[in-house]
């Protein structure tokens, strides 16, 4: 809905686009408490989102200018209706979407803006789910959207995607967005639930969407993207048991893994490996690893932790680190996994971030330590987000002899 309603008003008015979906979400919780959700929610959103658009554009057409290549069409009566209609069509919707993935990314703005707003106006994120996505406080996000829309007013219409050089320099970022968004379904901030298979899913679907489209499919970043999502997305029936409690990638009943999911990530992942290897082919190189053993033990975790290098020289950053000293911690043990812990630079970044508490915690459990883990468990309690992490870090507290996690 966003990506349409942007396509015909522009980004000269991402207020009056950002009312119109509202408008249409609101329309919706209003009418399906009475009536029950209709057969196809979708659609019955993509229609309010329509009639809304058209009565808006209608009261406002003569006090704005709306995107410049439909502008004229919303400016008659007679073309008005037909013209945001036939941008509410299936083809036009997905064109929509990949040219707004795209024009978000704008070159004034710094990378970390652009998968901030694509997360923002494209993938739904509130300001409390970006300042956890970048480890920052939400005033400062709050302030960067401020300032990110204002270059954005001044872009116009949506751009085509006709100009490969242009959507391949790009690439990139829009590649980072969706995968934030996919790893916020996967392990993210919800206060209620431990993951969010709809957010895996949509983020799957878009990488899809740029994966098959013949300019911005050829980039290697998107193959790669697509391919760590589908190995990822194949875990997802083993991460949760019957109560939805976290299962860990150790515990996991591997047979429970989606294998038309692994073997559709791995052939993504041979696509993807012409050129230059991105960050989103390491990551997938790693995740296929896993694929393809049979168990923890029998994981190629040299190879990992090799992957892993190449990674931390191409994108060096804390968490990189961290997941680096994880695959240390399996292939040399638990001793030498701490230490590289101990090594990493920026450390400090990582003071409320739960993994680096959980990560420090498994290690001395795995070492025979546990009661110099407990207050890292402790700690990972603290600042878990919502009951399922919560209760898993109860039965590692009291499988360490330190009872519940409040004690």
């Amino acid at each position: 809905m966003s990506a349409v309603v942007v396509r015909l008003v522009g980004f000269g008015h991402l207020d009056l686009a950002e009312d119109i979906v509202h408008d249409a979400l609101v329309q919706a919780l209003e009418v399906w408490k009475f009536r029950g959700v209709p057969a196809n929610p979708a659609a019955w959103l993509m229609a309010a989102a329509k009639n809304r658009a058209i009565d808006v554009i209608r009261r406002e057409r003569t006090e704005r200018r709306f995107a410049p290549e439909v502008a004229d069409l919303l400016s008659t009566e007679w073309s008005l209706v037909p013209t945001v209609a036939s941008a509410f069509e299936d083809k036009e919707v997905v064109d929509a979407e990949l040219r707004l993935m795209f024009e978000l990314c704008d070159g004034r703005l710094p990378e970390e803006t652009q998968v901030m707003v694509i997360l923002k106006y494209l993938c739904g994120f509130g300001v409390r789910e970006l300042a956890q996505a970048f480890l920052s406080g939400e005033e400062a996000i709050e302030k960067r959207l401020g300032r990110a829309r204002a270059t954005l007013q001044s872009a116009g219409g949506l751009a085509e995607l006709g100009d490969a050089q242009r959507a391949r320099s790009r690439a990139p970022a829009v590649c980072r967005a969706l995968y934030l968004m996919f790893s916020e379904g996967y392990h993210g901030s919800h206060p209620e639930v431990v993951v969010r298979e709809e957010l895996c899913a949509e983020a799957l679907r878009l990488a899809s969407l740029l994966a098959a489209h013949p300019v911005t499919g050829v980039a290697g970043e998107v193959k790669g993207l697509l391919a760590l999502m589908c190995l990822l997305a194949a875990r997802l029936p083993a991460r949760r048991d019957a109560r939805g409690d976290l299962i860990p990638l150790d515990e996991q009943d591997r047979s429970r893994w989606d294998p038309a999911l692994n073997a559709r990530g791995l052939a993504a992942l041979a696509e993807s490996g012409a050129g230059a290897p991105s960050e989103m082919h390491l990551e997938a190189a790693i995740a296929a690893h896993h694929a393809v053993a049979a168990s923890v033990e029998s994981t190629d975790w040299p190879a990992i932790v090799a992957l892993y290098d190449r990674l931390a020289a191409l994108r060096p950053s804390p968490v990189v680190a961290l997941n680096r000293a994880v695959a240390i911690g399996f292939a040399r043990g638990p001793a030498a996994g701490l230490a590289e812990i101990d090594a990493i630079e920026s450390l400090a970044r990582l003071d409320d971030y739960l993994f680096l508490a959980a990560t420090r915690a498994d290690l001395l459990r795995r070492a025979g330590r546990p009661e110099d883990a407990l207050p890292h468990f402790r700690r990972a309690r603290e600042l878990a987000r919502n009951d399922p992490e919560r209760r898993f870090f109860d039965r590692r507290l009291a499988e360490c002899g330190g009872g519940i996690g409040h004690g």
